[in-house]
C-alpha cells in the first residue's frame, strides 16, 4: 500500500519562505497525479498546486507567483517553494498521490504565518 508522507511545515513571518516536501513510497502502480492541498482554520480543504494526470500544472489564483510546485518523479517526491507567504496562506497543508484510480493522503503539516 502506498503511503505519502510531508515534511517541512512550521512558523515563519508574514513575508517569509518555506518549502515543503512529499515522498509517496514506491509501489507497483504508476502514480498519475501529485500536489498539495491545504485547509485553512474553519474552512473546506482546497488545492493548492499539483502536477495533474497528464502531467500539466495546477496551481490556485492566490498562490500563483508566490508558491512553486517541482517533482522528482524518479524518486515519487513533489516539493512546494513558498515564497511571500501571508497569514492567510495559514493551515494545515496536505500531500495526495493518484494510485491505480485512488487518492491517498499524508497527514498533513502545519504552516502558520504571523502577521
Amino acid at each position: 500500500q502506498v503511503q505519502v508522507v510531508e515534511s517541512g511545515g512550521g512558523l515563519v513571518q508574514d513575508g517569509g519562505s518555506l518549502r515543503l516536501s512529499c515522498s509517496a513510497s514506491r509501489n507497483t502502480f504508476t502514480i498519475t497525479a501529485m500536489g498539495w492541498y491545504r485547509q485553512p482554520p474553519g474552512k473546506e480543504r482546497e488545492l493548492v498546486a499539483r502536477f495533474a494526470p497528464g502531467g500539466q500544472l495546477e496551481y490556485a489564483d492566490s498562490v500563483k507567483g508566490r508558491f512553486t510546485v517541482s517533482r522528482d518523479s524518479r524518486k515519487n517526491v513533489v516539493f512546494l517553494q513558498m515564497n511571500s507567504l501571508k497569514p492567510e496562506d495559514t493551515g494545515v497543508y496536505y500531500c495526495a498521490a493518484r494510485v491505480g484510480g485512488v487518492a491517498v493522503w499524508g497527514k498533513g503539516t502545519l504552516v502558520t504565518v504571523s502577521s
